[in-house]
């Protein structure tokens, strides 16, 4: 009887596991295609898992934080689906490259597809200017399925406390980068440059010089041959 509680227990521990693993692991989320540099641009992945085994999820609402408004929201296309933007008017306008930005985009719905059991897919939405002044972004996503089940990826992840049963996607900013790396680069390039000119300007000094020397030898065996010739002709009128 005991062994036979201690299985039960096991049993209900490993189904528990493979529950909240599956929760965990197979939700909507996003990553960047490289880095998401703050106050940058970077084009986002929303990956959107089916969780069922009986149904196909046939749309996706994904909504953008309106206290970290971007003002360029770019849907790439998907084979298959619908896309529908919203846009939001601002309290306060914008100013983006010199223009005023009046209002920003709040939701992206992907539509009409179908992700079947097993199956994911990827949403691809380029974005920006991105925060500069935040380490990460919150995009709360709805996921439809076509038996009419609707599932809520809204709660927020905490620091420090159990991810949620239905957390939201997060994207992780990561500092700028300056242009340190590239200023480096032109001051090799420069260096480089000036070692070329210096040693191009010494071989120009160093053939000024040769061409110097041999005009100077060659003015001299000229001088020499002429006075010999002077001599020569000097000493036949002496014995003539």
């Amino acid at each position: 009887m005991k062994t036979s509680r201690v299985s039960f227990a096991a049993a209900l521990a490993a189904g528990s596991v493979l529950v909240l693993s599956g929760t965990a692991f197979a939700h909507v989320g996003v990553q960047p295609v490289g880095e998401a540099a703050k106050g940058g641009y970077a084009t986002l992945n929303f990956k959107v898992p089916n969780e069922r085994d009986n149904a196909s999820t046939t749309q996706l609402e994904v909504n953008f934080p309106v206290d970290q408004p971007l003002t360029s929201v770019m849907p790439q296309d998907v084979p298959g689906w619908t896309v529908n933007v919203e846009k939001t008017k601002l309290d306060k306008p914008l100013t983006v490259h010199g223009k005023q930005v009046n209002e920003v985009v709040t939701k992206v719905t992907w539509s009409g597809g179908k992700i079947g059991p097993g199956m994911f897919q990827q949403f691809p939405v380029s974005v920006g200017k991105l925060p500069e002044n935040a380490d990460q972004m919150v995009f709360k996503a709805i996921q439809t399925y076509d038996n009419n089940e609707v599932v809520r990826w809204i709660e927020e992840p905490k620091e420090g406390a159990a991810e949620p049963q239905t957390p939201a996607p997060v994207l992780k900013l990561t500092a700028a980068k300056g242009d340190d790396h590239h200023a480096g680069a032109k001051t090799d390039e420069a260096k480089n440059a000036e070692k070329d000119a210096a040693g191009h300007g010494h071989d120009e000094a160093a053939d000024h010089g040769s061409d110097t020397t041999a005009r100077a030898l060659g003015i001299a065996g000229i001088v020499i041959g002429l006075g010999g010739v002077a001599f020569g002709v000097a000493s036949r009128r002496r014995s003539a």
